[in-house]
């Protein structure tokens, strides 16, 4: 942290359900970690701080299963301060949505018959804006949301200028899977509502470091096997056709891959995660990087042969 605040990095993500793979005996980890360090370090005015309350699911009950009834909202949110060793958050995120969608890697919306979901979206809202009142936290965004999720929100605060806006998505995007372009991009655009990009390097499958099978010490996919989201037989042969083209220009797969993810017009942050010193300085050093058009034509035309092989 002490570097990448050095190297210019002033935005921070987490949420009360860091680290992962989520487990009660790690529960808010991450958020501890990061409070200690404004503690220690008295960065907390020169950062702009993000968190999320975690969405109803069979793997988070541990930490509630209430969704985002007004009382979860706000037992989230004062756990998160409290954390965070901070008065406020700067961005306060939905993690993912409580109805039945289809996020985490579905390629499509299957209906639920036995769904009793209420749309509840304006009560959430006036939930979060009063926090927002309150100076608790000063602005809401969405994370693993679909168009119909993101539009709902905007207008229920096109409706009310009383209710917060949300002004940024956090979904998955990368070269193994960019289906944020369908339509969340023009969405993104023509609603500023910008993407905060997680999974830049798909699990680290974009830095190259798990192709010919191997299984470096520590990695993630190497501890938590169950993590194949970007192993998949077509997402192998396109890193391997992604691998190529950085190679032939001169670029790391990983620096290459984060300069893709950078150059979209939708783009508000590019959350990158590193767990070594050698990663973190590749990753931030994507920054200075620019693609030219002939590489973004050979990128393309993997994409066109192999588009979206890890949702």
């Amino acid at each position: 942290m002490d570097y990448a605040f050095g190297q210019g990095i002033n935005f921070f993500d987490t949420a009360e359900l860091y680290p992962i793979p989520a487990h009660k005996d790690r529960y808010a980890l991450t958020e501890e970690i990061i409070g200690n360090w404004f503690r220690k370090k008295g960065k907390r005015q020169e950062v702009v701080l993000a968190s999320k309350i975690a969405g109803p699911a069979p793997f988070t009950r541990f930490i509630r299963s209430s969704g985002f009834h007004p009382d979860a909202i706000r037992e989230a949110v004062e756990g998160s301060l409290k954390r965070l060793q901070t008065d406020y958050i700067d961005l306060y995120q939905l993690h993912w949505p409580e109805r039945n969608t289809n996020f985490f890697g579905k390629r499509g919306f299957q209906p639920d018959p036995g769904d009793s979901w209420e749309d509840n979206i304006k009560e959430v809202l006036e939930t979060l804006g009063a926090l927002v009142r309150e100076g608790k936290i000063r602005h809401v965004g969405l994370s693993n949301e679909t168009p119909w999720g993101v539009m709902r929100f905007l207008q229920e605060a096109d409706a009310d200028p009383d209710l917060p806006r949300m002004i940024s998505i956090q979904n998955p995007y990368n070269l193994l899977n960019r289906l944020f372009e369908v339509g969340l991009a023009e969405i993104s655009i023509r609603s500023e509502i910008g993407l905060l990009a997680y999974s830049p390097l798909g699990f680290g499958t974009l830095s190259g470091k798990y192709l010919r099978g191997q299984k470096p010490e520590k990695a993630r996919v190497t501890l938590f096997p169950n993590y194949s989201r970007y192993s998949g037989l077509k997402a192998v042969e396109a890193t391997e056709a992604y691998a190529d083209i950085a190679r032939r220009h001169g670029l790391t797969l990983a620096q290459m891959s984060l300069a893709f993810v950078n150059s979209r017009p939708f783009l508000t942050s590019n959350i990158i995660g590193a767990t070594t010193m050698e990663q973190l300085r590749e990753n931030i050093g994507s920054i200075g990087i620019v693609l030219g058009d002939d590489v973004l034509a050979e990128i393309g035309a993997v994409h066109d042969a192999l588009p979206d092989p890890a949702p």
